[in-house]
Formats: structure tokens, C-alpha cells, sequence
């Protein structure tokens, strides 16, 4: 039974941030808000939905240790184990956006976590309120850089009034709506249970499940976003995928859980093991975008990487 919650729970987050990935952006034309605008904060906000349910619910059960190591754990899939199998089937272009700024932010998110749970070991209101206030300021400058970089303003609007003219009917928005939003609750509970009753069948702790199987599970729209977008020969949006998913599961999802409960760590080894792997694992990335193949993940690269990921998985075991 305990599998059957699990892969029913997963499937339910996979279908459900599809769905509301739908639902929001049709919304979002049909306010004449500009492409721009909700590619970088409606979609970015709910592909990163699944995390943030399991992350929430689970800190309402009291498994804190299920939200921290699920995203910890999600942050090491995408750099780690997306990012290499999806560069092993197609070299990855990578943008100097990418390695000049969202790197570095990705970096400096991931050191205020550390630093918050460094010291005493719980993330705190106040905590989360700066990593929301953080998460505010670099929405803004993205969307105030991308505008100013590529001067898209005129050609977004138009392209937004285009779309929005061709839109289905508003039904199928509340139904996408409704629909996702239900299948991410539901999925979110589902996951947790099998997650906590395999946890027990094992013998290992809720941090082992929840920085292999539960972030596994919830990483697998960022899997399919980066494939899809290799596939379609467009590989340079797989990484500014990943790179921004790990600034929104910093940010949004562990800020807006600290906002509503203080989340302490139990297990030591989140801030003595998962984090330093965390480091290591992005700073092995940057000479592979910047120096080595300077612009470029080659397929060695994500080899080599997937490497990692898998000596990741046997260390935790």
C-alpha cells in the first residue's frame, strides 16, 4: 500500500503542476499580462507548486526534516541527476545570463539557507521572511533585466492580446485550475504517506526518503520541462530551468513554509552531509559552463555529473 500512495502521489504532482501550469497562464493572458511577465513568476511559481505542497504539508505533520530534505534534495536532482541525463542526450548551450548572475544568486540563496540553520538549527519567521523579501527583489530584477536586455516590452503585449484572442473557453481554465490545485493537495498527502510508511518498513529516517524518493518525485517537471526542451533544440533553457528552480525552492518554497511554522532540523546530517554536497555538487557545475567547455555541457560533462549524483545516492545509504 505504502508504493501505491507513492506512485499514486507522484503522478498526482506530475498531472497537477502540468494542469495548473495551464489554468495559470491562461489566466494570466486573459488579465493582458505580458509572456514575459508569466514565464518568469506565474510558471516559475507553479512548477515549483509540488515542492512547495509536500514541503507545506509535511511541516504541518511535523516531518520538518521531509521539508528540508526535500528540497535539498531536489536542488542536488536538478544540478546532479536532471542535468546530466539531459545533457548526455544533447550537449547543452549554456548563456552568459546563466554563469554571470542566476549562478551566483543560486550560490548566495543556498549560503543564507545554511547560514539561517547553521546557528540554531531552525528557520524561523523571520528567516523566511527574508528569503520571501530576497525572492521579491530578484523577481522584479529579472523581469526589469529582460526587459531591458532584449527590449521585448511592445513585441509581449502584442504577442499576449494575440494569444489571448485564440484562448479556449474560460471553463477549461477553472477546470485546469481546480483540477491542479485538487491533484497537488491530494498528490502532496498521498507522497508523505507512502513516503513516512516506507521510511518505517526500511528503517532509515524521514531525511533519507526525502532527499532520494520524495525529491525525486517532485523534481520530475523539471525533468520533463528540460527534456522537452532538448528535444525541441532549445537546450539552453534547460539549464536556466534548473538554475532558477533551485533559487524558487529556496526562496518560495522553504520561505513560504517558514512564514506559515518555524521548521527545525532534526537530523544533523542535513547541515553536516547535504549541504556541503549540495556546494560541492554546484560548484563542480560552474568550470564545466564557464572554463572547460566554456559555454557549453558536453555529454562527458553530464556523465560525470550523473556520476555524482549516484555516488550522492550510495553515501546516503
Amino acid at each position: 500500500m505504502s508504493y501505491l500512495y507513492l506512485f499514486g502521489g507522484i503522478l498526482l504532482l506530475l498531472f497537477g503542476g502540468d494542469w495548473l501550469v495551464r489554468g495559470a497562464v491562461d489566466l494570466a493572458l486573459r488579465l493582458k499580462i505580458s509572456i514575459l511577465v508569466v514565464g518568469m513568476t506565474v510558471v516559475s511559481f507553479a512548477t515549483s507548486a509540488p515542492e512547495l505542497l509536500v514541503s507545506l504539508d509535511a511541516a504541518m505533520e511535523g516531518y520538518s526534516d521531509l521539508s528540508f530534505g526535500n528540497v535539498i534534495g531536489s536542488n542536488i536532482a536538478n544540478i546532479a541527476l536532471i542535468l546530466g541525463l539531459t545533457s548526455m542526450v544533447f550537449p547543452m548551450t549554456v548563456k552568459q545570463r546563466t554563469y554571470r548572475v542566476d549562478y551566483w544568486i543560486m550560490m548566495f540563496v543556498t549560503l543564507i539557507l545554511f547560514l539561517f540553520l547553521f546557528f540554531d538549527n531552525v528557520l524561523t519567521t523571520w528567516e523566511a521572511a527574508v528569503l520571501v523579501l530576497i525572492l521579491i527583489v530578484y523577481n522584479v530584477y529579472q523581469i526589469w533585466a529582460s526587459r531591458r536586455i532584449n527590449k521585448q516590452d511592445e513585441s509581449d503585449s502584442e504577442t499576449s492580446e494575440e494569444i489571448s484572442g485564440k484562448l479556449k473557453s474560460p471553463w477549461w481554465m477553472v477546470f485546469y485550475l481546480v483540477i491542479g490545485v485538487a491533484a497537488l493537495k491530494f498528490g502532496s498527502e498521498f507522497l508523505i504517506t507512502g513516503a513516512m510508511d516506507l521510511a518505517r518498513q526500511w528503517g532509515v529516517s524521514e531525511r533519507i526518503i526525502a532527499v532520494t524518493i520524495v525529491s525525486v518525485g517532485t523534481s520530475l517537471p523539471e525533468l520533463a520541462a528540460s527534456m522537452v526542451a532538448s528535444f525541441k533544440g532549445e537546450q539552453e533553457l534547460s539549464l536556466g530551468n534548473l538554475v532558477g528552480s533551485n533559487i524558487f525552492n529556496i526562496l518560495a518554497v522553504l520561505g513560504i513554509t517558514g512564514l506559515v511554522i518555524d521548521l527545525p532540523v532534526k537530523s544533523d546530517a542535513l547541515i553536516t552531509f547535504d549541504f556541503p554536497y549540495l556546494f560541492g555538487i554546484s560548484l563542480l557545475l560552474y568550470p564545466f559552463i564557464r572554463i572547460i567547455s566554456k559555454g557549453k555541457i558536453e555529454r562527458w560533462e553530464g556523465f560525470v555529473m550523473l556520476l555524482a549524483y549516484c555516488l550522492y545516492i550510495y553515501l546516503v545509504f
